[in-house]
């Protein structure tokens, strides 16, 4: 049995997780980074065969420390130019304590976003196991001093907000996940009159209620005010923000509302400090996102759910002010607490109601996450399948449609059409033409899953004017 001490990066060996029935289980992992905190070790572990997305930090008393594999010391091998190289080592491996793991991969997420660089944060460990300082939790306070500020709707008088639990599924990229690594714990209910959101983004940024960034690597957790996105070191710095913070939605300008959902454009050049914060917030669940300090090239699109006590953000989109590959998309997320109710759909379809008020065709930017991949493969699906099955027969002949009218149509680009076509094996050869045939099975799916969509974006509801932003002077 080897000593957690012995333990450093690079070794193999089974660690326990939870699964997604609360049922423990215990998959190899490689460990990928060692650090001690106040005297305790952590390990950062990726699990074999799962998505980068569920790697965390996780304790010694997880570890699995009776069948460790040991990297092998790297090789010398030959190089191009005839000087040593190295190739990376791999884990020895023993046929007779190989582990049976017969477990489906987690999917991808994440695409890349400016913003400051932050490494990902850890997923919470689960219920009875020792907390570490990756976990996210949403907290909610309300000092004395402000409860006597006046919000946009009087809240119930006397009313004491009260705490749910929320189970992630999985954490956004598209949103993402959605659909874009840490976990939400703790969710207050829409009901609560202010809430704030603890968590650890991870390294070094510089902020003067933090002091050094020494301690901000030491904290377990940071406290962030849910409307401008400010964080702190500690729960008495949020409270004193909260008495001087009066926003109750996200700076920049409201082009979209119908009913309680809320669309607002952000310049990542005028709001400099909330696109930054909002890119933060973002890497703790796209493991896949790379940040940057520079947020003038991107706007930023927040998606907000309102209630009497303002406009709660629920997901995001982010798009270059000028993009040569036409590119609409740049990262979307959609919250822990929001997923799986439409909103991650609704995002996608709003982002190509610009494009078409823009009067040109967008596409997601490349190269697509796995989970990415299924969510935009989905919107693309229902909104051609929508536009086929709506075409009518004239004259006793087929209706006829082309590639290029459907991509004026929808503003999807002509390549993605075509790939969802082919996915949906739609296309077929016949007399010497490409026909598209829908099967049974194809309409009543596609019939099914529409009814399941109920959150649609409303054209008449957008309210937005296109910059052209070659001009400098618009920047």
């Amino acid at each position: 049995m080897a000593e957690v001490g012995e333990v450093s990066e690079g070794c193999r060996l089974p660690v326990l997780r939870r699964n997604q029935d609360n049922e423990d289980e215990w998959p190899l992992a490689e460990i990928l980074s060692v650090k001690d905190i106040s005297g305790r070790k952590l390990f950062y572990v990726h699990y074999i065969d799962f998505n980068k997305r569920l790697d965390e930090w996780v304790t010694h008393d997880r570890l699995d420390l009776k069948r460790v594999q040991v990297p092998r010391k790297e090789a010398k091998t030959p190089t191009k130019n005839g000087l040593p190289g190295s190739r990376p080592g791999s884990p020895e491996r023993d046929p007779r304590k190989s582990l049976d793991l017969a477990l489906p991969a987690a999917p991808a997420s994440g695409k890349s976003l400016p913003g400051p660089p932050v490494p990902p944060g850890p997923p919470g460990s689960g219920t009875g196991m020792v907390p570490v300082p990756v976990q996210i939790t949403l907290r909610f306070h309300l000092p004395k001093e402000s409860e006597a500020e006046p919000p946009p709707a009087p809240p119930p008088g006397g009313q004491r907000p009260t705490k749910r639990k929320v189970e992630v599924v999985s954490p956004a990229t598209p949103v993402p996940a959605a659909t874009e690594t840490s976990q939400a714990s703790v969710f207050p209910q829409n009901g609560s009159a202010r809430r704030a959101v603890a968590a650890q983004p991870g390294r070094k940024r510089k902020s003067a209620c933090l002091g050094t960034d020494e301690e901000l690597t030491a904290l377990p957790v940071l406290y962030l005010c849910e409307f401008c996105l400010k964080y702190g070191h500690s729960l008495r710095c949020l409270q004193r923000h909260l008495t001087k913070c009066d926003l109750r939605h996200p700076p920049g300008n409201e082009i979209y509302r119908k009913g309680t959902i809320s669309f607002f454009e952000i310049d990542g050049r005028k709001n400099k400090s909330y696109s930054q914060n909002l890119c933060l917030l973002a890497k703790c669940f796209l493991d896949h996102k790379t940040l940057y300090y520079d947020t003038d090239p991107f706007l930023f699109y927040v998606m907000t759910e309102y209630d009497c006590k303002g406009f709660h953000i629920v997901g995001y989109f982010s798009k270059e002010k000028e993009s040569t590959e036409d590119y609409n998309v740049a990262c979307i997320l959609t919250l822990p607490p929001y997923q799986r109710r439409g909103y991650g759909k609704l995002l996608i379809e709003f982002s190509y109601e610009l494009s078409k008020v823009e009067g040109k065709t967008g596409t997601p930017e490349k190269p697509l996450s796995d989970l990415g991949l299924l969510s935009y493969r989905s919107y693309w699906s229902q909104t051609i399948l929508e536009i086929l099955m709506g075409l009518k027969a004239e004259g006793g002949e087929r209706p006829q449609i082309t590639i290029n009218e459907i991509s004026e149509i929808t503003s999807i680009k002509k390549e993605d059409v075509i790939s969802t076509l082919q996915y949906l094996n739609l296309i077929n050869y016949y007399k010497g033409q490409y026909i598209l045939t829908l099967s049974e099975d194809i309409v009543e799916g596609h019939e099914r899953a529409m009814l399941k969509r109920v959150l649609r974006i409303d054209a008449k509801c957008l309210h937005f004017t296109p910059k052209d932003w070659s001009k400098r002077g618009k920047w």
